[in-house]
């Protein structure tokens, strides 16, 4: 009997953008990350380029908001990269569901997207996304305690990126990185 290695396992990185300002007459779209906030931010790309469990992703989907590009430069300054990235309007206000069909978008030569984003989108999605009985119940405990600004979750599934759904990944790991 032949075995073949599997080539169609995918990363999935959902990350939540950094804690931004609050500034009375600014557009939602237009807040940029408050001074913790961009701390933070280089903190995850310091955690997603940690030898023990970095990914090399082939491409990052932005919001196209303030915070989250700032959030994307946070993280590079940190030393995590994407090889392509691209900036996509409908991830700002989108739901779980409008995030799903961005993702069922990618191209299979790609196997590992970061995504960022805003919640309840990016929470609502890690959680779908996640069966119960996959990775570590201590991993499952922290995404159901709250995914706080700087969250990231990392998911992995087999198969295409059109066939992801509810309940067919499993997650890795789920950290809140802080500066």
């Amino acid at each position: 009997m032949m075995t073949t290695t599997s080539t169609s396992e995918r990363t999935l990185t959902l990350v939540r953008h950094a804690k931004a300002e609050h500034v009375p007459g600014k557009t939602d779209h237009d807040r940029d990350l408050a001074p913790r906030g961009r701390k933070d931010a280089r903190a995850i790309g310091v955690w997603l380029s940690d030898p023990s469990h970095a990914v090399v992703h082939g491409l990052a989907l932005c919001s196209t908001s303030e915070r989250t590009r700032q959030t994307l430069e946070g993280i590079c300054a940190g030393g995590a990269f994407a090889k392509d990235t691209r900036y996509d309007e409908r991830i700002y206000d989108a739901s779980a569901a409008g995030l799903l069909e961005i993702l069922r978008e990618v191209p299979d030569s790609v196997s590992a997207v970061l995504m960022i984003g805003h919640a309840p989108g990016i929470p609502v999605l890690a959680t779908s996304l996640a069966h119960n009985d996959s990775g570590s119940s201590d991993v499952m405990d922290r995404l159901s305690l709250g995914f706080p600004t700087s969250g990231l979750a990392v998911l992995g599934f087999d198969g295409q990126w059109a066939a992801l759904a509810p309940e067919t990944a499993y997650l890795r790991d789920f950290v809140v990185p802080r500066g």
